[in-house]
């Protein structure tokens, strides 16, 4: 029987693309890469979420945070809500959190 008490962490590894469970906290004061909170990795953004400025923003932070392009970077779920599915093509740089497999 599983142990309903382990933690995962809330990335995984697809090959060289890294996917991540992120929250996203809009209307923030400034830009920020939190780090784990729970089950989500917590980003703060400055932009309201309307129009989708946050998930562009989004997608730019977490490209300059990852050393990719924006182009690299793509939302795969939860266009519309605080909590998506990220995923971040061949990350040049990996915060101190995650581990490379």
């Amino acid at each position: 029987m599983a142990d309903s008490n382990i933690v995962h962490p809330p990335y995984r590894w697809s090959g060289k693309d890294l996917i991540l469970s992120v929250v996203v906290q809009p209307r923030a004061s400034n830009n920020a890469l939190v780090g784990i909170q729970g089950a989500h990795i917590k980003v703060r953004l400055t932009a309201a979420p309307v129009d989708g400025k946050a998930n562009e923003l989004l997608i730019k932070q977490l490209a300059q945070w990852f050393r990719v392009p924006a182009s690299r970077v793509s939302i795969e779920h939860g266009d519309t809500s605080k909590r998506k599915i990220v995923r971040i093509q061949q990350p040049e740089r990996l915060p101190e959190f995650i581990e490379i497999p």
